[in-house]
């Protein structure tokens, strides 16, 4: 036999352990940043704009598209200068607040041939026809014309591009010292620090810089570069709003075109220990992440926010109030023109329509963010699935392991999801993920390769003792494993098909034991059903208990299910059995709660688990009382306190059981809930049990009378009735006290 303390380490939970160490291993590979994992972890991040959808944007930002149609209206692109200038005209008439730009103009225009002028100047120009050259000079100038229109109008912002590192700048050909001639204004008003005594920060830093001519950058009123970094994978999802270039730092185009919106208050980058905070445009705060980046919120696909076409703004057709006071904002969105970026909306977007999105983010404080705190999340979160799923399919089948597993993913996914939506904070969602794969695989195969055969092992030993269920039960929490001869408080149900020796002498031998399988098999099914364990079969008995060797606290309720159960079965038998012309089987239920010795017992060789004890003989005395009351569930006053809240009960009598001194009252067991006709009859059951103890005959029979209107079938009414027929007749015994004595075992 074996030992209890060797089926406990049998039945250990020893995958928990192997989950564990794929927890602490994929720990291990968050801190490290696997770079395939990294881009797995950015393209889940951009399933959350696709699952989120399109967001609107506020009405502060317009388009103005170099697109195809204006392509073809205008020609190919770059257009003269005097276009663009007529456009700024344009818009400065419409009323539009910031005109910004996101072209840049680092070369001369010569597409009207003032090259050609100036170079007959130089060789010609003397008198009257140098007089006629300087006109025809400034007639064909297209830089000066838009100049002009920069200076008329200074709203605009002009646009540059810095290079930030070295492979960028070999193709450069000029000097250090003419680049450092042009200019770029527009700087941060200051870079304060937050903490006293913190460093400033490394800021991006650039290299070189590419910008407008001379004569434009003289004539323009405001600057900001409009540089665009994709992450390693290529797609743009941050924008750093401050490179550092020489001994200032600059803002991002975006920044300068919200800083004119609304009014040219001072712009600060804030700094503090761990890298730069955030930046201040006046009173409007804008977070960023320790290296000034931007994590940009999308708001949707391309076209979320309002277009008009180039040409349509020159030609007056684009209505005028579309523009006025906004921003906007002008560059390219024609696919051959190649400024088109990757998002994670799309594959094609163009450049310009980022600068809008990043412009509608600070202006509604609203950008995705990823603090430092997320950190420590992410670790929790992946140490709390990791474990949580290791417990979970180490004590569980493999199936149901399964759908904890996925069940887990959707869920995390789901709180993942609501946290980028609600509260706009980027969580990890591969690492958690990868966590709880790799822990149901490898605790799966682990149980597959190894506690398969200490199962097989443990089903052995126990397949002396209980049914195949009760084992499975065990198998999964080996802490509920309670065996050897313990005492303890459990339920034991009876239950016996009334008649069955007058029924089993009408049928065949083979008709007898189809009988018998037809009816043993579904009751048996309801007891397991309901956690019990089948003690044994007596013939057309079943005896079963509830509460070891697994324990339940609510084992009497379950029993009593289980009995109200077993005659739902039997109704819908009895129906089946009349077609057959099997005559009609009636069953009774005795159901005890007591103190019980539960064990091995047995011989060495042969042995049950079984339970003994008074209660034992108590249920089986009150399975053969429902005959003489004509019920079919009884129970004892032990098993009613347990159950009263949960079921109706009426009490049926105060009962002597042979060899015991001390009645009992006992109860019988009607059903969970009705609409009000069970309690009734229970209620006057009781009145007319307290009048007949009373002797108070009349009223007994009155009440009992009253049972048999509303329920002409009830057993115990009948019964009552006939013993007070019976005590009218006889009289009254002298040492009557209105208990009813027991005759039999």
């Amino acid at each position: 036999m074996i030992s209890m303390e060797k089926l406990k380490q049998l039945a250990a939970p020893t995958g928990f352990k192997i989950g564990l160490i794929i927890t602490v291993l994929s720990l291990l590979i968050y801190g490290l940043g696997i770079p395939f994992l990294n881009v797995m972890e950015l393209k889940a991040y951009d399933l959350h704009f696709l699952s989120r959808g399109t967001v609107p944007p506020g009405n502060e930002v317009v388009i103005v598209g170099i697109d195809e149609k204006s392509v073809d209206g205008i020609g190919r692109w770059p257009w003269p200068r005097t276009r663009i200038a007529d456009l700024i005209n344009r818009l400065g008439s419409y009323g539009a607040k910031v005109v910004a730009f996101d072209i840049l103009f680092s070369e001369p225009d010569e597409s009207s041939g003032v090259a050609v002028v100036r170079d007959l100047k130089e060789r010609f120009g003397s008198g009257a026809m140098k007089a006629a050259l300087e006109k025809a000079e400034q007639e064909t100038d297209n830089d000066a014309k838009l100049a002009t229109a920069l200076r008329k109008n200074q709203s605009v912002i002009l646009g540059y591009f810095f290079f930030m590192s070295r492979e960028e700048v070999k193709h450069r050909t000029e000097k250090k010292g003419d680049a450092a001639a042009y200019h770029i204004p527009g700087r941060y008003t200051s870079v304060r620090s937050l903490e006293k005594g913190s460093e400033q920060p490394r800021f991006p830093t650039a290299r070189e810089v590419e910008q407008n001519i001379p004569v434009l950058a003289k004539a323009a009123s405001d600057f900001g570069y409009f540089n665009i970094v994709p992450d390693s994978d290529g797609t743009v999802r941050w924008v750093p709003l401050a490179i550092k270039f020489g001994d200032d730092v600059y803002p991002h185009i975006s920044v300068e075109a919200v800083r004119r919106y609304l009014g040219s208050p001072p712009t600060f980058v804030n700094t503090a220990s761990y890298g730069v905070d955030s930046i201040s445009i006046g009173k409007l705060q804008v977070p960023t992440d320790e290296e000034g980046r931007l994590l940009i919120n999308f708001r949707g696909p391309q076209k979320t926010f309002p277009h008009y076409s180039f040409i349509d703004v020159l030609n007056g057709t684009a209505p005028a109030s579309a523009f006025k006071d906004k921003i906007v904002l002008v560059g390219a969105t024609a696919i051959g023109i190649y400024d088109m970026r990757v998002i994670p909306f799309s594959g094609t977007f163009p450049g310009i329509e980022i600068h809008a999105n990043i412009i509608d983010n600070i202006l509604r404080n609203d950008p995705i963010s990823r603090p430092d705190w997320v950190t420590v999340v992410d670790v929790i979160t992946i140490l709390l699935c990791g474990i949580c799923l290791s417990l979970a399919i180490s004590r569980i089948r493999a199936l149901f392991g399964t759908l904890v597993t996925i069940g887990l993913i959707f869920l995390y996914a789901f709180v993942n999801e609501y946290v980028f939506v609600a509260g706009k904070v980027w969580l990890t969602a591969v690492y958690p993920g990868m966590t709880m794969v790799f822990v149901f695989f490898g605790v799966t195969t682990y149980r597959f390769m190894t506690e398969e055969k200490k199962k097989r092992e443990i089903k052995e030993a126990f397949s002396h003792y209980v049914a195949p269920s009760l084992v499975n039960n065990i198998l999964q929490d080996p802490t509920k494993l309670v065996l050897g001869g313990e005492e303890r408080r459990l339920t034991v149900l009876f239950s016996d098909i009334r008649g069955f020796t007058t029924i089993s002498e009408s049928l065949s031998p083979q008709a007898l034991v189809k009988l018998m399988n037809d009816y043993l098999t579904p009751m048996t099914d309801i007891v397991l059903k309901h956690g019990g364990t089948i003690d044994k079969y007596m013939g057309d008995a079943i005896m079963a208990f509830w509460g070891a060797p697994v324990w339940q606290e609510d084992h009497q309720a379950r029993a009593c299910r289980a009995a109200l159960e077993m005659l739902e079965k039997l109704a819908v038998l009895q129906v089946e059995w009349e077609k057959q012309g099997i005559p009609h089987l009636d069953i009774g239920v005795g159901i005890s709660t007591g103190k019980l010795t539960v064990g091995n017992m047995g011989s060495t060789t042969r042995f049950d688990y079984t339970v003994m004890g008074d209660s034992v003989n108590l249920g089986s005395r009150l399975e053969g009382l429902n005959k003489e009351y004509g019920t079919h569930i009884i129970v004892p006053k032990y098993t009613y306190e347990d159950v009263k809240n949960d079921f109706i009960l009426r009490q049926l009598d105060l009962i002597r059981v042979k060899g015991k001194n001390i009645p009992i009252k006992i109860y019988e067991l009607m059903g969970i809930t009705d609409s009000g006709r069970l309690r009734e009859i229970a209620g006057l059951s009781e009145a007319g049990l307290k009048a007949y103890t009373e002797r108070d005959w009349d009223k007994a029979e009155k009440i009992y009378n009253n049972v048999i209107h509303i329920r002409p079938e009830d057993g115990p009414a009948a019964a009552f009735l006939e013993r007070i027929k019976h005590l009218r007749q006889e009289g009254v015994p002298a040492d009557w006290d209105g208990v009813y004595v027991m005759k039999k075992k």
